[in-house]
Formats: structure tokens, C-alpha cells, sequence
């Protein structure tokens, strides 16, 4: 069942976004109605009550959070760190000073909730590794920028 947490990211949540190695998925809806779905993994807290995340301009996904702006984004990862997060979205950064594709926005948040489970427990998350050197040092300067918008915004 699940337990209303409030606005703030807990501390566990915190850890593990600032480890840069966990995966969220975004859901989002069209203007048509159509649920969609997108896998995240360039995510930074913003402080206690946002998040910050890179994602393609021309995704499904930011197209669709830009025209509605509420989304929720599902965590789950090691440490039974099970949590949906509703929030709301803005750009701070079109485009990315990373990559011109590439787009910030800023999650806040409205509300959290707890979605761990009496019957089971999450040992880990989505494992996942880089496909070139190419991926991996774009990935850590996407979350560089994410991390120094964090800090002055």
C-alpha cells in the first residue's frame, strides 16, 4: 500500500540520485491522452523539493511534459528505495550548454509516495553501463551541468 511522504526527497532517495547511477521512469501524457513512458538516467536533486534532468528536445517524452507540465517519475533502486514522484515541470536551460539536443528541466515537487511493498523488497535498480567512451563522458558532463545548476539556481 502505499504511504504519503510529503514534498521533500528522503534522505535514501537523495543518495541515490546523487550516486548518478540509478534509472527513473518519466511518465507522461499527450494531447491526445496517451500515456508515455521514458527511462531517465541524467538526474540531480535540486535541494529537497526538485529535481533536475537532461532530456533529448525532441523526445515524446519533453514534448509532452512541456504542453501538460505535471508528470510523476517512478524511482525504484538498491536499498528498497521505491518511490513515485508528482511534480511539476519547467525548462531552466534550452539547449543544454553540454549538447544542443539536449534540454534541462526542473521537477518540482508535489508529492511523494512510498511504494515499497510488505511482500517484497528492491535489492537493486536497472543496471546499466555505458555503450562508448563517447556515451559515458557526454553522460558525466550532462550530469556536471546538472549538478552546477543544482547549486545556483
Amino acid at each position: 500500500m502505499a504511504k504519503h511522504v510529503g514534498i521533500k526527497l528522503p534522505d535514501d532517495l537523495i543518495k541515490i540520485l546523487k550516486g548518478g547511477k540509478t534509472v527513473a521512469v518519466l511518465a507522461t501524457f499527450s494531447e491526445k491522452g496517451l500515456p508515455h513512458t521514458t527511462p531517465l538516467q541524467c538526474i540531480y536533486p535540486k535541494g529537497l523539493e526538485s529535481i533536475l534532468i537532461s532530456i533529448h528536445k525532441d523526445h515524446t517524452g519533453y514534448r509532452n511534459m512541456i504542453w501538460q507540465k505535471k508528470v510523476m517519475m517512478c524511482f525504484l533502486d538498491e536499498g528498497n528505495v521505491a518511490y513515485s514522484v508528482l511534480g511539476r515541470a519547467g525548462v531552466v536551460r534550452a539547449p543544454s550548454v553540454v549538447h544542443p539536443l539536449m534540454n534541462v528541466v526542473r521537477i518540482d515537487i508535489i508529492d511523494i509516495k512510498s511504494d515499497r511493498s510488505v511482500l517484497v523488497c528492491v535489492d537493486q535498480g536497472v543496471s546499466w553501463s555505458y555503450t562508448s567512451p563517447e556515451a559515458e563522458e557526454l553522460s558525466k558532463a550532462l550530469i556536471n551541468e546538472l549538478k552546477e545548476l543544482a547549486e545556483t539556481l
